[in-house]
């Protein structure tokens, strides 16, 4: 089985959770190997309906300097540093990021297959981040991704696969140790409310094969929350 591919087979459907990495080029292919071999009734994607405009016009700045008031300053300069320090490594690559969801939804209407937004508005998110992040933290994390894009030296893992197993376990590990607020937010948070909608849409779609696309990040946790709550 290829690494971050969960088939969980329940009493009431089939559910496929694929992992993938948004500036992997290998995460494109498996994108499409898992729909066009998997032939899934329902797609999930690790997207807001938001985020999902932003991909299909790219055209569009994601969080705007207006919606610094709804999310928090913390939580925009977050957004902000992110989504560049994203661009610079997915030109690194040559690989836009979010590109494996964009091959995700292109394909889904090609092949005329119902997409479902599982992941937590992102609104939400950025101002739930404003208000757990510490301005420790904060310093901590501006340094990282400044020393991080101009750094020389090179990644663990090639930035054009997805890590593996034991790579993306050191870095959770790292992350949980020194952003703890960071992962709870970002990570553990949207884990129960994107299982939770997993829940709910298998609940509501029993004998259809679902396929759910999320950050490998994601996967392990979801596994877990889902065997818990079925």
């Amino acid at each position: 089985m290829r690494k971050y591919l969960k088939i969980l087979r329940l009493e009431c459907c089939m559910l496929t959770l694929l992992g993938t990495s948004h500036i992997a080029k290998q995460s494109l292919n498996e994108v499409r190997k898992a729909i066009e071999e998997g032939k899934p009734d329902i797609i999930a994607l690790e997207l807001d309906r938001g985020r999902l405009e932003s991909l299909l016009n790219p055209q569009k700045q994601k969080i705007r300097l207006r919606d610094m008031a709804r999310v928090g300053i913390k939580g925009w300069m977050f957004a902000q540093l992110g989504s560049w320090a994203e661009k610079k490594l997915g030109k690194h690559v040559g690989v836009a990021p979010g590109a494996e969801m964009l091959t995700a939804v292109r394909l889904a209407r090609e092949k005329k297959i119902p997409i479902a937004l599982i992941d937590q508005e992102i609104s939400i998110t950025l101002k739930r981040f404003s208000k757990a992040l510490t301005w420790k933290e904060k310093f901590r994390f501006v340094w990282d991704v400044f020393a991080g894009v101009f750094s020389r030296k090179k990644p663990d893992f090639d930035l054009r696969t997805v890590p593996t197993q034991q790579v993306l376990e050191k870095l959770i590990g790292q992350v949980k140790v020194s952003y703890p607020n960071v992962y709870r937010v970002l990570v553990t948070e949207r884990n129960h409310v994107m299982a939770n909608r997993l829940y709910s849409l298998l609940r509501a779609n029993p004998e259809k094969r679902i396929l759910a696309i999320v950050g490998a990040g994601h996967v392990e946790e979801m596994e877990r929350l889902l065997h818990k709550t079925i």
